[in-house]
């Protein structure tokens, strides 16, 4: 819990949104934690404790990203969290994704109220219902805030107020129409908008990273894929370098402003010059693995792909080549996958967005192919030819490692090493019509990369026992299985025992695993309970 006079404000929403188990309090500066409630408010946006009253704190919960809940909007506490109270609602499907307390006047508050949703196909991000809200009296009544705002659609916006001047307050708002920079010198009361370019407030839905410094309230930074900072109160902005992309918070010290923390997707940075030069991001292990693969080498060798950053193969044990050469970057992108062809350790086959690649270890060189040469940005399903997801899966045959199979509505196979293809299947997807093969962003802000597609092929697998017998599931419901080497796909008959097929249904939330088993239905009782019942020979979906 950060104090009042310190400015940060971010809260991540990205493609693969987690949801967390509530409050929890430590009195031990962190060494053991008590859970204090609110575990259905799922996501967390702000903690703020009063900076005078050790027992009255704030929590803004956005909810459940996936379906309605009542356990969202703003919560205080006066007991120190043995109990809460909600006291700012709007709607079960709005929550709030910012909470400030004005510098000096803690009893006043700014909540940013956000109708902020997922699907499996996209990401909804505003409604009329959204707004800014003030109290005036410690979170007990709240008003929704006008005077110049936005009236329309209404997205995720953030607060920010300099101590120096707590009468200025700073709103970095999505909006439809009137996205942008806000500002108010009567506390809120009358807003206008100073800047509204759209390189302030790039996928909003990911991040409304703004701070203001707490000493000069001129000064302001806005982070998104880019950094900026503006010295004339936000008419004018300039980037600034930071060492990576993809910018989610600032910290500023309330008493010295050259003193900066900055965290972005490689890791956190600090900086002690006001924002010219920054610490590095080398020195801390923040990578985020899609998935992890591993060769016959000795000693083996892990296969991966990071988040925002390249592939990566490093030894399990020293190799004698030294760190530069033990650590190697694959073929592909920080999508993968990324896989060793399985007798040939000069050979290693990556992915990126869709575009298969192939690389030679010794000599570096790295060729790669698109089976159909289209980009997933922009592009929602239904424009598509292959509907290729972020993460396309791929898959080496157990009997020949020249044969490769890759996914998107359809299974496309490899019978050398990636230079020609063959899609060998039907569409082996549900694909419903409609919203579900659009591009994905609604209702104010457009943002496909891929990550959306709809109805694509999510997992591949061939028999290691039966050459030609190959399975497949989709994100959208439907397993298939050819025999034949995909020569014909009849719907799915769990007839072969030792054979199981997972799943669940985060659309509706019902995040309890179903689990087919060949031959019978298993009821495994493990974290969670299986909840699902078929009958042999019955098709699945």
């Amino acid at each position: 819990m950060r104090p009042a006079e310190s400015v940060c404000r971010a809260q991540r929403n990205r493609q693969s949104s987690s949801w967390g188990g509530g409050v929890y309090k430590s009195a031990d500066a962190g060494a053991t934690w008590t859970f204090l409630g609110l575990k259905n408010s799922a996501s967390i946006s702000r903690v703020i404790a009063h900076p005078s009253d050790a027992n009255v704190a704030y929590v803004a919960a956005v909810g459940n990203l996936w379906k309605a809940n009542a356990e969202r909007g703003v919560f205080k506490t006066t007991d120190g969290g043995k109990t809460w109270r909600k006291v700012l609602f709007v709607t079960d499907s709005t929550g709030a994704a910012d909470l400030e307390l004005q510098p000096g006047t803690p009893n006043v508050l700014f909540a940013s109220m956000w109708h902020g949703q997922r699907k499996p196909w996209t990401i909804v991000s505003g409604a009329r219902e959204g707004g800014i809200y003030k109290s005036t009296d410690g979170g007990e009544t709240w008003a929704k805030l006008g005077g110049g705002l936005p009236t329309g659609l209404f997205g995720r916006s953030n607060v920010a107020i300099s101590k120096v001047q707590p009468s200025r307050v700073y709103a970095l708002i999505e909006a439809k129409p009137g996205g942008g920079l806000y500002r108010s010198e009567d506390g809120g009361t009358s807003w206008n908008l100073i800047n509204g370019a759209q390189t302030l407030w790039t996928r909003p839905f990911y991040y409304t990273t703004l701070g203001v410094d707490p000493n000069n309230a001129d000064v302001v930074w806005v982070g998104n894929e880019g950094w900026f900072k503006s010295t004339d109160a936000g008419k004018t902005f300039r980037p600034s370098p930071v060492p990576h992309g993809d910018n989610h918070d600032v910290w500023i010290n309330p008493n010295t402003s050259d003193i900066m923390i900055q965290s972005n997707d490689g890791g956190a940075t600090v900086s002690l010059d006001g924002g010219r030069t920054w610490s590095t991001e080398n020195n801390q292990p923040t990578a985020e693995l899609y998935q992890l693969y591993v060769d016959n080498q000795y000693p083996m060798r892990v296969y991966g792909a990071q988040q925002d950053n390249t592939t990566l193969i490093v030894p399990t044990g020293p190799t004698g080549a030294g760190y530069n050469d033990e650590w190697r970057t694959g073929p592909g992108c920080e999508t993968g996958p990324i896989m060793p062809h399985p007798t040939n350790a000069d050979t290693v086959y990556g992915s990126c967005k869709g575009q298969f690649s192939r690389k030679s270890m010794r000599s570096g060189q790295e060729w790669q192919s698109w089976v159909g040469g289209e980009s997933l940005y922009g592009n929602g399903g239904a424009t598509l030819i292959y509907r290729f997801q972020r993460v396309s899966p791929m898959e080496i045959s157990p009997f020949n490692p020249k044969v490769i199979y890759y996914g998107s509505q359809y299974l496309h196979r490899s019978t050398d090493e990636g230079i020609t293809w063959q899609k060998i299947s039907p569409d082996l997807t549900a694909n419903p019509p409609g919203e579900p093969q659009l591009a994905s962003g609604t209702p104010i802000t457009i943002d496909a990369t891929g990550e959306e597609v709809y109805s694509v092929v999510y997992a591949i697998r061939e028999s290691s026992i039966q050459k030609g017998l190959i399975w497949t599931g989709a994100n959208d419901g439907p397993f298939w299985v050819t025999k034949d080497d995909g020569k014909t796909f009849p719907p799915v008959h769990l007839e072969l025992r030792g054979t199981y097929l997972i799943g669940n249904d985060a659309l509706t939330q019902k995040l309890a695993p179903y689990v087919f088993v060949g031959g019978g239905v298993s009821s495994f009782e493990s974290s969670v309970k299986v909840a699902v019942s078929l009958s042999v020979g019955s098709s699945t979906r």
